[in-house]
């Protein structure tokens, strides 16, 4: 059964997606277009298996969903404004220190 997501939990979700370089991307090339694992791992270079655990990631955070298509299953972004969302967030300018990370870095494990 599927349910609406808080807002904060969205986000943290998102947040969590977004930690893995592979994960996103993964999100990038099916915010391009949809596609199929197999052609997923092919153009990202990383095998399958891993693939398929990132994937994993993504449909259980509500991000991705699978598309039966005849006997294959075709990934696609769970909604479109994801891909806007996606797009904001790559170009957006972040400023940063380049000898800084976060204060919180060492106990936290973030950046």
């Amino acid at each position: 059964m599927l349910t609406l997501a808080a807002d904060i939990e969205v986000l943290a979700r998102f947040g969590r997606a977004l930690a893995d370089p592979i994960r996103c991307r993964i999100l990038l090339a099916l915010s391009e277009a949809p596609a199929h694992p197999a052609d997923l791992a092919d153009s990202l270079e990383i095998s399958r298996t891993r693939l398929s655990n990132h994937l994993a990631c993504l449909r259980d955070c509500g991000l991705v969903v699978a598309v039966p298509v005849g006997r294959r299953t075709r990934y696609e972004l769970a909604d479109e404004r994801l891909g806007h969302a996606l797009d904001d967030l790559r170009t957006a300018v972040v400023s940063v220190e380049a000898d800084k990370t976060c204060v919180d870095a060492g106990e936290m494990g973030c950046c």
